[in-house]
């Protein structure tokens, strides 16, 4: 049984950091893709990054970009999002997802992913 959980959100003043980790079990890891995605309630869910299978080509929203690196540690099934200058407008719940595929051009769509997670808040007061 496939399962990914998503850690490290909480609540953080505006101009300050968080990471995200996400781990995956019952998969092989490093043959997925992954995804970071967030949604605020009443809005669709939106692609925030993502990252082939082997960490060599990654992708960001032009929201994130040069604020947000994402990364994976495939040894330890884990994806990464480093969250830096943080802005009131990032606050969301954060999803992680796993898809088979990875097309940069796609790979910020839900469509791309088969597995996703919980979810972890993220608060960013002003």
């Amino acid at each position: 049984q496939v399962q990914v959980v998503e850690s490290g959100g909480g609540l953080v003043q505006a101009g300050g950091s968080l990471r995200l980790s996400c781990t995956a079990s019952g998969l092989t890891f490093d043959r997925y893709a992954m995804g970071w995605f967030r949604q605020v309630p009443g809005k669709e869910r939106e692609g925030v990054s993502c990252i082939s299978w082997s960490g060599g080509s990654t992708y960001y929203a032009d929201s994130v970009k040069g604020r947000f690196t994402i990364s994976r540690d495939n040894a330890k099934n884990t994806l990464y999002l480093q969250m830096n200058s943080l802005k009131p407008e990032d606050t969301a719940m954060y999803y992680c997802a796993a898809g088979w595929y990875y097309n940069k051009y796609e790979c910020l769509k839900t469509y791309e992913y088969n597995y996703w997670g919980q979810g972890t808040q993220v608060t960013v007061s002003s």
